[in-house]
């Protein structure tokens, strides 16, 4: 089975997996506010941008969970936030761009730091057991064999949930032998792998907004 989404505006492009994640995630955080679950991931209060070329991952997963978010930079008080936790056994990227807006109260200016890798075609960014906290994401998307509402705990597909992670069992997911998108941006509370190879890598620092993604 072979899913297709395309679409002109933001919110259509990627309806499929952005629609359900997100009524995932909102039930995740009513379990949170009846003291069910346990925000214990910790990530910064800074969003970062993430844009590729193309993305191919096998054993993809997606459902909805909890990050505890620093306020701010200071990281002086927390608070929760509901994300889409979207999960790939392996996966190979190309043409992809990170980048990170900071603002230091200190010098009252804001920095941006940027990350390019696998530029090359030949040389993609590989990963393993990729895991991405997404807040938002635009994309062109297909998917192989899909299945759209399975249970947490009942899904095959992706790797298994992260230790730690505030998930329902019984909560919504999906999940698919593989994924492909193409033309990614997506902004993102955090991302973790078991391995994550960037080649060709260049990192820079600087004041320019054109330094950002998109």
């Amino acid at each position: 089975m072979e899913s297709q989404v395309r679409g002109g505006t933001r919110w259509k492009r990627f309806a499929v997996v952005m629609v359900p994640s997100v009524a995932a995630a909102a039930c995740v955080g009513v379990g949170l506010a009846q003291g069910a679950l346990a925000a214990s991931f910790s990530v910064s209060g800074q969003q970062f941008k993430v844009s590729a070329e193309t993305l191919h991952g096998d054993g993809f997963a997606q459902y909805g969970g909890i990050d505890s978010v620093y306020t701010s930079v200071e990281g002086k008080s927390k608070t929760q936030v509901p994300v889409a936790v979207s999960s790939f056994e392996t996966a190979k990227i190309t043409n992809m761009c990170q980048s990170v807006k900071t603002t230091i109260p200190v010098l009252n200016k804001t920095f941006y730091l940027r990350l390019d890798a696998g530029r090359d075609p030949k040389k993609p960014v590989t990963a393993e057991n990729l895991y991405i906290d997404v807040a938002q994401l635009d994309a062109d998307a297909t998917f192989n064999k899909i299945d759209i509402g399975v249970a947490v705990k009942d899904k095959t597909r992706g790797p298994a949930v992260k230790e730690g992670e505030s998930v329902l069992p019984g909560g919504f997911a999906q999940q698919a032998e593989s994924a492909d998108l193409s033309n990614v941006e997506q902004t993102a509370w955090a991302t973790t792998a078991g391995t994550f190879k960037l080649s060709g890598l260049s990192m820079r620092l600087g004041a320019d907004p054109k330094m950002e993604c998109f």
